[in-house]
């Protein structure tokens, strides 16, 4: 129980430390994308907090199966670092007791990944998704960023505004340059005003400007000066939700809908939870080490298994999306094949009498450089 205790607090306190260093490398990577993408002009600017925690939610499964991963990989290299599972080995325990406390801990992880993966990143990929679509079919000059020049929902004009006066009704130093077939139509105005005609419909109200109207490359340009001019800009805007992606799709709305998309869809979410747990158990016999060497060489392996996994889900996910692996076929050998392995690594570490176990290839090395020297061998190097 004393080690059980004990091993259960490293755990956390490992998967804490790791937690907290990935999650905030995740936040700083999602707010420079969000960000970027807002001075873009794709997203709102007020929305970028929203979607930094969208992206976060739908990120954070993989965070949690990666943190559980490494947390029982240090927990256990460093036992041996520190010549604890000598003590552990000979006190008559096995590598398979560490089972019972790693999973005392993983478990409730697992279902937390189980529970994110099928219920909160739908959701949070259904939020992100709605933002983006109200951004993008919001009306034109709500668009419109001063100092900024951004493009029409139907790209046939572009708007450019100095400053804004007064709230979002009232403009500055506008600029609007307008295309149909060959003609070419350039306003510019000292001010305008947004004003709706009860209808849906958007009129933007210059004074003060000057329009230019002609085809780029002849000389017939007409020129024409005005006090007030009216521009319908937009009309209602469209409604949301016209086509919802399957990642965003609910659980529950995959499995009414079979098909070849929502089925790589369920692949994906359902291969989260069994992907931790199978790298908990993995990461026990995984964290061997030999106490006079480093331990930075178990890390490195543990990362490369963890995306060399991560890309056969998602090489699993794409098959069963372009029809060439059923779902029935895909979902499982590849989890089977990993618990095989998982089976075969404690099997290799418990048979200590195995000539390929690293106790023994450790004991040839040691034994072969203490070998003493031929008599002839030992004479030259005296002479030397």
């Amino acid at each position: 129980m004393i080690f059980r205790r004990s091993l259960q607090r490293e755990l956390a306190s490992a998967a804490g430390a790791t937690f907290t260093v990935l999650f905030s490398i995740l936040v700083t990577w999602t707010l420079i994308a969000i960000l970027g993408r807002a001075a873009g002009g794709k997203v709102a600017s007020s929305d970028v907090l929203a979607l930094i925690v969208f992206r976060s939610a739908e990120l954070l499964p993989i965070i949690l199966i990666l943190t559980c991963f490494i947390a029982v990989v240090a927990a256990v290299t460093r036992s041996y670092r520190d010549s604890e599972m000598v003590v552990w080995f000979a006190s008559g325990q096995s590598l398979l007791a560490w089972i019972r406390p790693v999973l005392t801990l993983g478990l409730p992880m697992v279902f937390v990944v189980a529970a994110l993966s099928l219920v909160v990143t739908p959701w949070a990929k259904m939020k992100s998704a709605e933002f983006v679509e109200r951004f993008q079919k919001r009306e034109d000059l709500q668009r419109v960023a001063p100092g900024q020049f951004r493009e029409s929902s139907s790209n046939d004009r572009v708007f450019f505004v100095e400053r804004s006066a007064e709230g979002t009704t009232v403009v500055q130093n506008v600029f609007v340059n307008s295309v149909d077939g060959n003609e070419h139509s350039v306003v510019v105005a000292k001010q305008g005003v947004i004003e709706t005609d009860g209808k849906g419909g958007q009129f933007l109200v210059l004074s003060n400007g000057r329009r230019y109207e002609g085809i780029p490359g002849q000389a017939n340009f007409q020129t024409m000066e005005f006090e007030r001019y009216s521009m319908r800009v937009a009309t209602q805007a469209p409604m949301l939700g016209a086509d919802i992606p399957v990642a965003a799709l609910s659980t529950p709305a995959l499995l009414l809908a079979p098909n070849r998309f929502t089925q790589a869809e369920l692949l994906a979410r359902i291969a989260a939870p069994i992907t931790c747990l199978i790298l908990m158990l993995l990461a026990i016999p995984l964290g061997f080490v030999n106490p006079r060497a480093g331990s930075s060489a178990n890390m490195i392996l543990a990362l490369l298994i963890f995306f060399t996994y991560n890309n056969l889900v998602r090489l699993s996910e794409a098959s069963v999306k372009q029809g060439k692996l059923a779902f029935a076929m895909g979902w499982w050998p590849l989890h089977l094949f990993a618990l095989l392995c998982v089976a075969g690594l404690f099997a290799w570490r418990l048979n200590v009498n195995h000539p390929y176990h690293p106790l023994v290839l450790i004991g040839a090395l040691k034994r072969r450089l203490r070998k003493p020297q031929p008599l002839h061998k030992r004479e030259e190097a005296a002479v030397e």
